[in-house]
């Protein structure tokens, strides 16, 4: 089958100063921040239509981050603590405290995403994708070692507990009926790029190759059973995306055989946008069942791609995947944090409108 959806994007967008000056707001009433959400989520669900999309999201607009819906969903986090990481790019203020490390056994208190989903049920103009963080987002940034060992003796069992965690929000949202969900996996990188391979070996004590099994099987796990003829499920790769920075560099090429036969997806949202990514060539790895979404536009710096840039870059990605298997996306979200990349509203519509522009060039009104 086809991938539906040509013109598709990561999820999450800038948020609008009124939408920014609310969060920061200490006096603001939860009543009153949903309805500025709700008001700002209409709002760019109706651009979306405008430009011409066919999957739909709430741009991440009542998360202050991509992985708060967890953190604010278990108790065992201690949000006063964080594990430090080094970010490239234009130096720029980043998020603090939107991770936290493991203290006590996680405990779930809510759901993660059912809050967000009835109201994108009842507005959204079509279907609508939902966006989750892969179970192995945590273990990487939350476990600290002299800290978490009270709580769980090693990585692997504190990613135990997280898997039944995202597994059910995945079916829950299917038997809502969710058309698309997306697993947002930026931990995968540190599997590219030879620092955080020896990260892994010499701070985390594991084997690179090991814990790259480890990290499928779990994700595979939070999947099982979520691939159906009437929904997309994909998993989208990034090498980090905070204030228009990233912290990996590096082609897939170390993990492109094992990754892209063994995970069970329906599609990969693969960033391309820069010479970070290397090459096309590892796609000849990719299953003739599976797609792949390329993110060829960035949602990190504020130049404009070309069409013709892009249709050349999608022709040389269609000679290892076949034109029918590929579609079109920023590299990442715009705002995997609240405070967002280094761009403007109207920057980021433009690029949005590009996608779907190109889309229609490359594959017609699909």
């Amino acid at each position: 089958m086809p991938f539906p959806y040509r013109a598709d994007h990561v999820g999450s967008l800038l948020r609008p100063p009124d939408l920014l000056k609310a969060f920061n707001d200490p006096d603001l009433s939860p009543g009153r921040l949903k309805e500025i959400e709700d008001e700002q989520i209409l709002r760019v669900l109706a651009r979306q239509q405008d430009l011409g999309f066919k999957i739909f999201t709430d741009g991440e607009f009542r998360r202050r981050g991509f992985m708060s819906d967890f953190y604010e969903s278990v108790e065992g986090l201690d949000s006063g603590s964080e594990i430090q990481r080094t970010w490239k790019g234009v130096a720029v203020p980043t998020s603090r405290r939107l991770t936290g490390v493991v203290v006590s056994k996680i405990r779930q208190r809510r759901r993660l995403a059912r809050h967000e989903v009835e109201f994108l049920q009842q507005q959204s103009p079509g279907d609508i994708k939902m966006t989750l963080p892969s179970a192995n987002q945590f273990p990487a940034i939350a476990y600290k070692k002299g800290v978490s060992e009270r709580a769980y003796g090693s990585y692997s069992e504190f990613l135990q507990d997280i898997v039944p965690i995202i597994r059910s929000e995945i079916r829950a949202l299917l038997s809502e009926g969710v058309k698309y969900i997306q697993i947002d996996a930026p931990r995968y990188s540190y599997y590219i790029d030879p620092k955080w391979r020896s990260y892994v070996k010499d701070e985390m004590g594991r084997d690179p190759e090991e814990a790259l099994d480890e990290a499928i099987r779990a994700d595979n796990a939070c999947l099982e059973g979520a691939r159906r003829a009437d929904t997309i499920v994909a998993i989208h790769l990034c090498r980090g995306n905070n204030r228009s920075q990233w912290y990996a560099e590096g082609g897939y090429d170390p993990i492109a055989e094992k990754l892209f036969s063994e995970l069970q997806v329906d599609a990969f949202l693969l960033e391309y946008e820069s010479e970070r990514a290397g090459t096309f060539e590892p796609l000849r790895f990719v299953p003739r069942d599976k797609a792949v979404v390329l993110g060829l536009v960035s949602s990190k710096m504020a130049a404009m791609e070309t069409q013709e840039q892009l249709v050349r870059r999608i022709e040389e990605a269609a000679r290892y995947v076949p034109l029918e298997n590929l579609a079109l996306s920023p590299q990442c979200g715009f705002a995997s944090t609240m405070e967002g990349n280094l761009l403007t509203e109207d920057e980021q519509w433009r690029k949005l409108e590009l996608v779907t522009q190109t889309a229609r060039a490359v594959w017609g009104n699909t």
